[in-house]
């Protein structure tokens, strides 16, 4: 992501988090960094269909770490689904190996909003209180559960509306078509792909989780490379 780009994203995260900052306001930055992200990604998918060597298809590989690392990468899915990555779930140690699979510019824009989720999710989960009578680690995943939707369903949102106001009768053939050759790429390397059985979640913290994915900053400070921020027991 360009500096520039980068600079407004990080001014209006740094605003919609102000504590003096009302919900109505904090809202309105938040919605405007989640517009410049996908305004982004739509930018760099029409300028790749006219230079292909701008932002070719790749793929990196995430490490999710324990506590709850079956949930962060639910987590994760739930952000590359959106912005047309792919990413396939491997046990690695007490956590998992995420391969994610998309363009360039997609795999950065996925890499920058996860690692600005998990550090919302841990202070969301942080100042929630599990109820007396529930186990803390199944409210918590439920808890989570419900976050990862909500973000889900806001980049989705997200990105159809940078489509649409993209103002070129081309973007939706592009972008089918960038989603079609990130399928193929992940078909190449995981020929035999299973998909996971549907999970069963017992805790009552998914409405919780599903609030506070609402009022969740859709942006992050920076792609980092190194260990990522994590969610307490």
């Amino acid at each position: 992501m360009s500096e520039a780009m980068l600079s407004k994203v990080r001014k209006l995260l740094a605003k919609a988090e102000d504590p003096a900052c009302t919900p109505a306001e904090s809202a309105a930055f938040m919605a405007k960094a989640t517009e410049l992200i996908a305004r982004y990604g739509v930018d760099r998918a029409l300028l790749a269909a006219r230079d292909p060597a701008t932002d070719p298809v790749g793929d990196r590989v995430v490490e999710v770490v324990a506590p709850y690392a079956r949930d962060k990468a639910g987590l994760l899915a739930a952000v590359a689904d959106p912005l047309r990555c792919r990413c396939v779930r491997r046990r690695h140690g007490s956590g998992f190996a995420m391969h994610l699979f998309g363009f360039a510019s997609d795999l950065e824009r996925v890499d920058l909003l996860f690692t600005s989720l998990l550090v919302q999710a841990a202070h969301g989960l942080a100042g929630t209180p599990v109820p007396p009578d529930e186990h803390p680690a199944a409210f918590r995943r439920s808890w989570l559960a419900g976050f990862a939707q909500v973000i889900g369903e806001r980049l989705r949102a997200a990105e159809v509306a940078a489509a649409s106001d993209s103002g070129e009768p081309s973007v939706a053939l592009v972008l089918a078509d960038r989603s079609d050759r990130v399928q193929r790429r992940l078909a190449e390397v995981y020929p035999r792909l299973r998909t996971a059985p549907r999970r069963r979640l017992a805790g009552t913290g998914f409405r919780s989780g599903a609030t506070a994915g609402h009022r969740a900053d859709l942006g992050g400070r920076g792609v980092s490379t190194g260990p990522r921020p994590g969610i307490g027991r």
